[in-house]
């Protein structure tokens, strides 16, 4: 093993595991031979051969493995220290302090974090102590070694850290290592923020530590100055430079572990050494706000002495002017009271109480803008004007004070009272006067007498005797305080003062005693004159200056001010409630009773002086003199009746008669008032107020009795046209619940609810004339509106009808009623007059009126409701066939119409309802049955013809009928108005036959659902062989008895309609009677079907599509054609059978029948057969049996197929479809004959043949009946150009433009001619100007279409000078002026009329 080479090889190293593995005496000295080789082999790694090193070398030797600073550094060095035996907290701390020279200091605490917390703690403890001494080491300044201390000083606060952690359960090592980690701490802040570099023991030197802080305050300072000095605050880089310096100021504070507080409270008191006043105080609101504690009421206390030392001493200070430094120091001292120690309390609470008698000072020294003194307390939101004049409490008016004269002296009193402190104070001592110790021989006294003499002084001058007294009372208090808290025992004051000091100290506290008292006294008279002198009196405050004065004196005072009061109740009413209280002080009972007796008297003076009621005849006089005054009282409405009552009362007065009086002289001067010219609206405010009044009043009564009397004599005396006093009487008379035989309470409160919601409409009878001449008045101008009271509820039955007879009316009768029931009169001959009145003058002209013309839906709502009021009346009769007399008499001058109907109706329930209570064997019950029936039978008749009217239905031919409504309803169902709707689609006004129709069988009571399906029946299923004109194919709108069905069907539900048709079209029988359907019938049933049914109802029913349903429909369409051609066949038959041989066999059987040829034609349409032969025979039979409308749909069905062209019939079958209409026509043409001349045309322009037809022969025709325009369309399409063109030229020259025109704008502008309208309007203007012939339209409104004509055409010259000849300049212009627009080339505007001619024609 020894002579082996190092490195070993792999079998060295294996063969030396094998022997340390075996169990020998030499393997210890082989394991230590084995270490001592893995040594080498180690320290070769590095470069070093020796083995045998000393201990100085070893450390170096593990110093320089560390260095290397590769992963294993660490653990090679610690295996050498174990090899060497050394401690390896000791080759921690080397790695640490080597990761830190490398300023990985986060690989230091990561390292120290791995370890265990003993071997932490020893690493911990070498760092820091190596720390200490390198930072020790004076610096050098240069940028490297500051980077390596802070780098230090910071790492050691993280370790540190780190070692408080560990030692927290040894609170001796924790303290020990929290005091280094706040002494790095501080060295790091430093060091990092202010670039303090020092030795480390020179950082815990107090005075170099004060040296820094006072450099960067003066830093401070000198920036503040600079800022003010630049300019005004703002974010400029001078304000930023002094936050920076502020911050940097706070930061070093906190480094150099002073607190905020402190700082804060050592620059509070530079600046106020510097006279820096505002900003004091600012800091001074920054330590309250945010450190409020013992200390910084200690710094305020001192603040506040020096404040006043400042002021006492007039030092300049740096203040604004709105500033009241006077009122700032007192808000310090009483902040500084709320939280400074007990040692300074008693001090801080006497600094507070006279930097407020300073505050007061102050104030007295100020002028408000109304130039009074400002009274109300700083820092309110009260105005001062307000709060001065309109306070309860004192406030002493006085003359303003010199601020120079008074604040200079009570703050140098201030300042004598509390001296500031010289020494360090000692606990519970006090250096305020009134708690302060005293020496032998001094006298702290009599400094003061001086400053307080020249104060009172100033005070009197100006009148300040509230103040005067206040500060006299606190200033000797203060002196005698201090004296006696020095002299606790006579024996022991003059061993430690001596005789002599105590002495003086008796005699000042005597003479000032004397003094004080009489000012005192002096001063209390002249206040309370003040006191009772103020609007409000502070009562509080004039009894306590009361209690000044001596009892005799204070007494003959108040009495003098009472009699020279006079009537000033509000100060007679203070003066006695101050001596009542003053006299209970002094238990004086019959004084109290003196100032009792009066303090009442004083206040009815003052509530009866508010109502303007003087009290001085019965101030402080006896009973009866009181009595006399309720007369002045009740005069007066609105007295309250509380106020009587405790007027009563108080002075033990009748409160019954009082009141009783009230209520009758109340209604006395209302009613005398009320028949004067006072205006309505204030006449009935006042009864209201009378009723309330009265109403309040009647309850508080004990006896009632009399009242009613005297009342209803006011009644009987009361204008019967006043209703509102009337209302009050009676209602007063119905609370006062007394049993009154004269007069019916509710009654005539009914009465009078009724009287005043009427109006009167006619004059004052002869009777009410009389009446007020019996009662000697004079009839009011309400008479002409309201009715009399008196005379209805007391006069007789014939006086009311006297005067309700002239006021009957539709609006009167409601309320002429409920007073004809309140009195208990006949009610019929009023429903009967009104009854009449309201049909002549309101119903009959509004009936008169709705017949003549169209009536409006307004109006027909007023006429119903007048209706309905009629009826109301006749109802209300109680005779009933006078009811039905009258109503009788009435209907029969109603015009005929819905309002007549109603009006029948109405008399025949009247009639039914007099024969149900008529007794059956009564004599009357004949007649009222005849009655009866003979409006039964007219009500019909008239119903009916109301709805014919109604509807517009009212022909002669329907009115015939009327009593015949079965036979009616089915004339109106053949309305011709019903084929009209279903085959066109405009908006014309149809009458509605459906409603009609409920309506006439609803008035007759006939079943109009059995009419409904006798009419389907008849027309759906008619037993009689069709016509020609009802066998046309697949067309619904040409079958007039089948628009009849459609329309009949649409008055019933689609699904029962759809279901019913689907019935007839699929059964072998119909279900309205037992009647065979035939195929007819089918194709009836389906065509109307599929009309009225959607495709999905269709598809539903039959369970086929649509298209199925529709060739279906063909087939049994084909097949009724040959049922009615008496030809058998069946559905199958006919589907199945070849078409073309069926087709010519029915044309070789029945070709001399028109309804086979049809059906001939139409099959081979269908089924397309074109056979020429058939076709050619086809055509000659439909002409020959004169069906042209036909023959012209064949024609033109068959004129897409080329093939049929050469049919030889084709040409004239055109040409004879052409020229039939026009033959059988003659003029003047009617309607339907003018729509076969333009059918015609549109025929000729249908016809494929057109060349082959005789055009001239069809112009000539159309000329004929008088139709030029027509003629000339057949003219333009003849073949032949030159012909055409001379035929054309011919014919305009014998024809008159204007017709020409006229009859293209009124029969060629719509439909197929439209395209040849413009076409022939064209040729008809351009004629007009060929020719020159302007004149013809000249005038007419084809002028306009000539202009617009030869502006297209570009050929205006001619009309253009025809303008400028025959009418004038300015219309030729303005066709220039058209023309030229048209053209792209407008005129100028402000070309003349006669230059655009002339431009014109000279460029043309």
């Amino acid at each position: 093993m020894y002579k082996a080479v190092v490195p070993w090889s792999a079998a060295v190293e294996q063969l030396v595991k094998q022997h340390l593995e075996m169990d020998h005496p030499k393997v210890k000295l082989l394991q230590e031979s084995y270490k001592l080789m893995e040594m080498k082999k180690l320290l070769r790694g590095y470069g070093i051969r020796e083995v045998n090193l000393l201990n100085k070398e070893i450390m170096r030797v593990i110093r320089y493995i560390l260095k290397q600073d590769i992963p294993s550094s660490l653990e090679d060095a610690l295996k050498v220290a174990q090899g060497y035996r050394l401690s390896d907290d000791e080759i921690y701390s080397l790695r640490i302090i080597d990761l830190i020279d490398r300023e990985q200091g986060g690989d230091c605490l990561l390292l120290l974090k791995s370890l265990p917390a003993a071997e932490a703690e020893k690493t911990a403890e070498r760092v820091i102590i190596w720390a200490r001494l390198a930072l020790q080491e004076e610096p050098d300044g240069s940028e490297e070694d500051k980077a390596w201390r802070i780098s230090v000083a910071k790492t050691s606060v993280d370790i540190l850290k780190i070692l408080c952690d560990i030692r927290k359960d040894n609170l001796q090592k924790k303290d020990e290592s929290e005091e280094f980690l706040k002494r790095f701490q501080m060295v790091a802040s430093l060091q990092e923020n202010f670039e303090v570099f020092l030795p480390f023991e020179d950082y815990s030197n107090t005075a170099l530590v004060a040296g820094l802080r006072e450099q960067y305050i003066k830093a401070q300072e000198a920036a503040q100055a600079e800022h003010k000095h630049r300019g005004p605050p703002g974010p400029t880089p001078a304000r930023g430079t002094h936050l920076s310096i502020k911050s940097k100021l706070h930061r070093q504070a906190l480094a150099l572990q002073v607190s905020e507080q402190e700082l804060e409270a050592e620059l509070t008191l530079r600046a106020l050494k510097d006279g820096k006043v505002v900003a004091a105080l600012s800091k001074c609101r920054d330590l309250l706000k945010h450190y409020c504690n013992a200390d910084t009421g200690r710094l305020l206390f001192v603040v506040c002495q020096k404040l006043c030392q400042m002021l006492a001493d007039d030092v300049p200070m740096v203040a604004p002017g709105g500033l009241s430094l006077p009122s700032e120091i007192h808000d310090l001292a009483c902040h500084a009271v709320t939280i400074c120690s007990p040692d300074y309390l008693l001090d801080v609470l006497e600094l507070s109480k006279y930097t407020l008698t300073a505050v007061e000072l102050c104030r007295q020294c100020q002028m408000d803008d109304c130039g009074m003194l400002m009274k109300a307390a700083l820092g309110t939101h009260k105005d001062p004007y307000e709060e001065w004049s309109f306070s309860d409490f004192f406030s002493e008016d006085g003359i303003v004070l010199e601020s120079q004269v008074v604040l200079p002296v009570i703050y140098e009193l201030i300042s004598s009272v509390m001296p500031p402190a010289e020494s360090k104070r000692h606990p519970l001592d006090s250096i305020s006067l009134p708690y302060c110790s005293t020496s032998e021989g001094e006298n702290r006294i009599l400094p003061l007498v001086s400053s307080i003499s020249a104060l009172l002084r100033s005070l009197q001058e100006c009148s300040q005797w509230e103040l005067a007294l206040r500060f006299v009372v606190g200033s000797f208090g203060t002196c005698l305080q201090h004296s006696m808290s020095n002299v606790m025992s006579i024996s022991l004051s003059k061993q430690l003062l001596g005789k002599n000091t105590l002495a003086n100290s008796r005699h000042i506290i005597m003479e000032l005693k004397e003094k004080s008292i009489t000012f005192i006294r002096e001063n209390a008279t002249t206040l309370l004159h003040k006191v009772f002198n103020c609007r409000v009196v502070d009562l509080d405050l004039a009894l306590a200056y009361c209690t000044l004065l001596p009892q005799k004196d204070v007494f003959d005072n108040l009495w003098k001010f009472i009699d020279k009061a006079w009537q000033n109740y509000d100060k007679i009413l203070a003066l006695s409630l101050v001596g009542s209280q003053l006299a209970n002080l002094y238990q004086d009972i019959e004084t109290g009773l003196w100032f009792h007796e009066l303090s009442i008297d004083a206040k009815w003076g003052i509530r009866l002086g508010k109502l303007g009621i003087s009290f001085q005849p019965a101030f402080r006089q006896n009973f009866l003199t009181k009595k006399d005054l309720i007369k002045a009282l009740v005069n007066n409405i609105d007295m309250d009746t509380s106020l009587i009552l405790e007027y009563c009362s108080t002075f033990q007065l009748d409160s019954d008669a009082a009141l009783r009086l009230f209520i009758e002289t109340l209604l006395r001067n209302t009613s005398s008032q009320s028949q004067g010219d006072a205006a309505p609206e204030s006449t009935k405010h006042q009864h209201s107020k009378l009723l309330a009044k009265a109403t309040e009043l009647v309850p508080l009564l004990k006896n009632t009795k009399d009242l009613v009397i005297s009342l209803s004599e006011i009644l009987y005396k009361l204008d019967p046209y006043d209703y509102e006093m009337i209302d009050v009487v009676l209602k007063v008379l119905e609370q006062a619940n007394e049993k009154i035989t004269s007069v019916n309470i509710n009654q005539a409160l009914n009465l009078l609810r009724h009287l005043k919601s009427y109006r009167r409409i006619s004059p004052p009878v002869d009777h009410e004339y009389q009446y007020a001449l019996e009662h000697m008045i004079t009839l009011p101008p309400a008479a002409h509106t309201r009715l009399p009271f008196h005379l209805i509820l007391f006069g007789t039955a014939q006086n009311f009808w006297k005067i309700l007879s002239s006021e009957l009316s539709e609006e009167s009768l409601p309320t002429l009623l409920l007073i004809a029931k309140l009195m208990k009169f006949s009610l019929d001959t009023l429903y009967v007059s009104t009854a009449k009145h309201l049909f002549e003058k309101n119903l009959k002209p509004k009936l008169l009126k709705s017949a003549q013309a169209r009536s409006s839906t307004l109006m027909s709502k007023e006429v119903d409701k007048l209706m309905q009021t009629l009826e109301s009346y006749l109802l209300s009769i109680v005779n009933p066939e006078w009811a039905v007399a009258i109503a009788i008499s009435l209907t029969q001058e109603v015009p005929e119409g819905p309002f007549k109907m109603s009006s029948l109706k109405f008399c025949l329930y009247l009639a039914e309802r007099w024969l149900q209570n008529i007794p059956p064997q009564d004599e009357t019950c004949e007649k009222a049955k005849a009655l009866q029936k003979k409006l039964c039978l007219q009500v019909r008749l008239s119903g009916t013809e109301a709805v014919l009217i109604a509807h517009k239905l009212n022909d002669q031919e329907y009115l015939r009928v009327i009593g015949k409504p079965a036979h009616l309803i089915v004339s109106l169902y053949e309305h011709p108005s019903i084929s009209e709707r279903l085959c066109t689609t405009s908006g014309k006004d149809y009458p509605d036959i459906h409603t009609a129709a409920k309506e006439i069988a609803e008035v007759n009571e006939v079943n109009l659902e059995k009419i409904w399906d006798m009419l389907l029946e008849k027309w759906l299923c008619p037993s009689t062989v069709p016509s020609e004109k009802a066998s046309e194919f697949f067309e619904l709108e040409e079958d007039e008895v089948l628009h009849r069905v459609v329309y009949l069907l649409q008055a019933r539900p689609v699904d029962y309609c759809s279901r019913m048709l689907f019935v007839f079209a699929t059964s072998a029988t119909s279900t309205l009677g037992m009647r065979q359907l035939t195929f007819a019938h089918k194709a009836r049933a389906l065509q109307c079907l599929l009309y009225l049914a959607d495709k999905e109802t269709i598809e539903s029913l039959f369970k086929k599509p649509i298209k199925e349903m529709k060739s279906y429909l063909k087939c049994i369409t084909f097949l009724a054609s040959f049922e009615t051609l008496n030809i058998p066949i069946t559905y199958e038959l006919f589907c199945n059978s070849p078409k073309e041989g069926m087709i010519k066999g029915l044309w070789k059987n029945h070709s001399h029948e028109p309804m086979a040829v049809r059906l001939v034609a139409e099959l081979c349409l269908e089924y397309k057969i074109y056979d020429l032969q058939l076709w050619n025979g086809l055509l000659q039979k439909l002409l020959g049996f004169n069906m042209i409308p036909y023959l012209r749909k064949v024609l033109s069905c068959i004129s897409s197929i080329h093939s049929l062209w050469q049919v030889p019939y084709f040409s004239k079958a055109w040409q004879r479809v052409i020229q039939i209409p026009l033959l059988s026509a003659s003029c003047p043409l009617r309607p339907s004959q003018l729509a076969d001349c333009c059918d015609s045309l549109v025929a000729i322009l249908e016809c494929p043949v057109s060349d082959d037809l005789d055009m001239m022969g069809v112009a000539k025709q159309y000329v004929q009946l008088d139709l030029p325009a027509f003629a000339l369309t057949c003219l333009t399409l003849m073949p032949h150009s030159e012909k055409r063109h001379q035929q054309i030229k011919n014919f305009l020259n014998s024809c008159d433009a204007r017709i020409i025109l006229q009859q293209i704008e009124e029969h060629m502008n719509t439909g197929q001619l439209a395209g040849f309208s413009h076409q022939i309007g064209s040729l008809v203007l351009n004629h007009v100007v060929n020719k020159k012939e302007f004149g013809i339209l000249a005038k007419t409104k084809y002028f306009q279409l000539l202009k617009c004509h030869v502006i297209n055409t570009g050929n205006v010259t001619e009309l253009v000078n025809y303008l400028a000849n025959d009418f004038s300049v300015d219309e030729a212009s303005a066709l220039i002026n058209e023309y030229s627009k048209h053209c792209g080339k407008p005129v100028p505007a402000d070309a003349a009329p006669c230059e655009i001619l002339q431009t014109f024609l000279g460029g043309s």
